[in-house]
């Protein structure tokens, strides 16, 4: 994987002209994409139903690619990588894990057989992807493992019990979202997470001007996602060890302040 690029502006007119000339097969993809979103942006002016109406294309031409993947063997390598930076942050069977964003169980289904039947919980804004998830239980026969999965309108998480996650995880859910949705998460995760718990998730991240691309990709700077934590009682630090691996977005990790 070619290493980040932390200081472009991907919503820059001559990024945007530089880039076309270098990949010209991607330009009808992107004129697509740039149509699709002019036109959801009139059907759904809030961000939530915005991007589940993209899950929902996206879901419906490939569950696989709608959770960034564009081949199964992505697909499952991503899934790995999860599961094992987690494990080996001494994720257990014992715990309880809340995912947010879980789509179609990319790195959930070892999740789900890794821990004790029923200590599972993913949530996503897309009913057609929780779909798809269903489709991945059945698939990779983990029935028997009783796991959750819920669609939510928001990110308020207030169905859920009180300090009741030892582990939660949203994996390219924040490179997805403007800071109104992440502080909603932010603001509320602290009430659903164990005290000695922990919530990981990643970004796309940028060390020049935040930016967005598309209402579908957002680019932040560390130390806002950090500062926003703190604004609402969290700890949070950068996780240089996530850098290591092959993935082109960034990861910090959450806890209750000491």
């Amino acid at each position: 994987m070619p290493a980040k690029n932390l200081t472009v502006n991907r919503a820059a007119l001559t990024h945007r002209l530089a880039y076309a000339l270098r990949h010209p097969d991607r330009v009808p993809r992107h004129l697509a994409r740039s149509a699709r979103d002019i036109w959801l942006r009139r059907r759904h002016p809030d961000h939530v139903s915005y991007y589940r109406a993209v899950m929902r294309s996206d879901t419906r031409a490939d569950p696989d690619a709608a959770v960034g993947s564009h081949s199964k063997e992505r697909w499952l390598a991503l899934g790995a990588m999860q599961f094992d930076y987690l494990v080996g942050h001494g994720l257990r069977p014992e715990h309880r894990m809340l995912e947010i964003g879980c789509g179609n169980l990319r790195g959930g289904w070892r999740f789900i057989r890794h821990l004790d039947p029923g200590h599972y919980y993913g949530i996503d804004i897309s009913p057609d992807i929780l779909f798809a998830a269903q489709d991945t239980v059945v698939e990779r026969g983990l029935q028997q493992r009783l796991p959750t999965l819920t669609p939510v309108r928001d990110l308020t998480l207030a169905f859920l019990p009180d300090a009741h996650f030892d582990v939660v995880h949203a994996h390219s859910v924040f490179s997805h979202s403007p800071l109104p949705v992440i502080e909603e998460c932010l603001a509320n995760v602290g009430r659903v997470l164990a005290p000695d718990g922990w919530f990981d998730f990643t970004f796309d991240r940028t060390e020049g001007e935040e930016h967005q691309v598309l209402r579908e990709d957002f680019y932040y700077r560390t130390e806002t996602l950090i500062a926003l934590a703190g604004k609402h009682g969290l700890r949070a630090r950068f996780m240089p060890d996530w850098e290591k691996l092959p993935h082109g977005q960034s990861k910090i990790r959450v806890t209750h302040a000491e």
